[in-house]
């Protein structure tokens, strides 16, 4: 009779701890964040600095438990020659998924887009927290996708390896 109790208190434990982990992971440590006070950047060709193009239908979220999980997806004038003509562009990256619920982000559908040419990816700004860029995607009707990812500083910090003395000093060491 107690092995029967103690089974039935370890599955629901097992049970109340995967609902629980679940939740952090999808919901729990994201939250709505407003369209940027500088608005959406992009890195130009020409200086090397970010310039705001213009940008409506703003929606984003974030998390403070990792510096790339970061989605924002909006809306711009801006052709697709417009941007190539003016803007760094960032060669062989895709989104990172967005949980299910942000609706707006769907990194496959961008891949897709990527993959057959319909949308570009420029670089949006560069090192927003240490190691980390944030990468811009537009498509040719116009709509925009956001989304951080490791720079090459980044990577080697977060794997351990040695950063060298082409990266900054890492926050904290």
């Amino acid at each position: 009779m107690s092995g029967k109790i103690v089974g039935i208190v370890i599955l629901i434990s097992s049970l109340i701890a995967g609902a629980t982990l679940y939740y952090l992971q999808v919901y729990g440590f994201y939250s709505e964040v407003s369209a940027p006070a500088d608005g959406i950047v992009l890195t130009s060709i020409a200086s090397g600095d970010a310039e705001v193009i213009p940008f409506e239908n703003f929606q984003a979220i974030d998390a403070d438990s990792s510096p790339i999980r970061y989605r924002a997806c909006f809306d711009t004038p801006y052709s697709l020659a417009l941007l190539t003509e003016t803007f760094e562009m960032v060669e062989g990256v895709s989104p990172r998924n967005a949980p299910g619920w942000f609706g707006c982000f769907d990194a496959e559908a961008i891949a897709g887009e990527l993959k057959a040419g319909t949308a570009l990816t420029f670089m949006g700004q560069k090192n927003v927290a240490y190691g980390v860029d944030r990468v811009v995607a537009i498509t040719s009707d116009g709509r925009g996708y956001a989304w951080h990812e490791l720079n090459d500083c980044g990577a080697k910090a977060y794997d351990g390896t040695v950063t060298g003395e082409e990266c900054p000093p890492v926050p904290g060491n």
